[in-house]
């Protein structure tokens, strides 16, 4: 079973996530870059069994040639020949074993087409609860821009992960949580929760700490892009348009359409 999950940082503000369980093997999340994870496997004495990629972008994608060489390890990801390495294909409903631990592919276009997440149950063995690697889906009080699909797509996949459940833990790879919070704040001005939160996160940010993981339920409470029925965020996505939106994705591509230029 997994042991531990650590952020290893890379390139300016992304974070590879390394799961290891109580043998020394290891898979990691999103290699961009191949050095970190060689420096951290080494160093922690852990062998790498395989790596879970969730799209296409080469910050989650450039170190695959050179760790799955020197480890020969599996790699896991989305069903996209413009992904060169992949040795397992995934998508939609299914599932598999690693480390341990049980996965389900979730297919979570909008960021990028084909993009999927990785999400892991509850262990009653080891109370860990629920998580999922939501790459450049879910982010800490925000999301992903929407560079292939459709707002309608990725409010879609939002809603998919948040069915996840309140306590889901949310493991997303890029530190972004400080920018985010202030938008979520000229979104919902005055959110005693939006503020309490950038407050923290301020702490954080201040003493080197990361934000992450998140929750599901922290994220519903202060992340506009899952609030676009709440009428602050409505009213929000009706000042930014100059009309008011016919449904809750109408808000939700308006209020993307203004955090792409905020």
């Amino acid at each position: 079973m997994i042991q531990s999950i650590t952020a290893i940082p890379a390139f300016q503000d992304n974070y590879i996530w390394a799961l290891s369980d109580e043998k020394g093997s290891a898979c990691v999340v999103d290699p961009g870059d191949a050095k970190p994870v060689i420096d951290y496997l080494e160093t922690n004495g852990l062998t790498l069994q395989a790596l879970l990629i969730t799209h296409h972008h080469p910050d989650h994608t450039g170190g695959i040639a050179q760790l799955s060489e020197k480890y020969a390890c599996e790699v896991i990801g989305p069903n996209n020949p413009a992904i060169t390495g992949i040795t397992k294909a995934v998508s939609e409903g299914d599932s598999f074993e690693l480390l341990g631990q049980h996965f389900d592919v979730l297919e979570v276009p909008g960021h990028t087409l084909d993009h999927v997440a990785y999400a892991t149950p509850a262990s009653a063995e080891t109370g860990a609860p629920p998580r999922v690697f939501s790459g450049d889906t879910l982010f800490a009080a925000g999301c992903g821009r929407i560079f292939e699909g459709t707002p309608a797509q990725m409010f879609a996949s939002l809603q998919k992960l948040v069915a996840l459940g309140p306590e889901t833990e949310v493991y997303c790879t890029h530190e972004y949580t400080q920018a985010n919070l202030q938008f979520a704040d000229a979104c919902e001005p005055g959110s005693v929760l939006v503020g309490l939160r950038k407050s923290l996160v301020e702490q954080q940010r201040a003493t080197g700490l990361i934000t992450l993981p998140t929750t599901i339920a922290t994220e519903l409470a202060s992340n506009p892009f899952l609030r676009c029925n709440n009428p602050m965020i409505v009213n929000a996505a009706e000042r930014f348009s100059g009309s008011k939106p016919a449904d809750s994705i109408a808000t939700f591509a308006a209020i993307r359409a203004w955090k792409d230029e905020f």
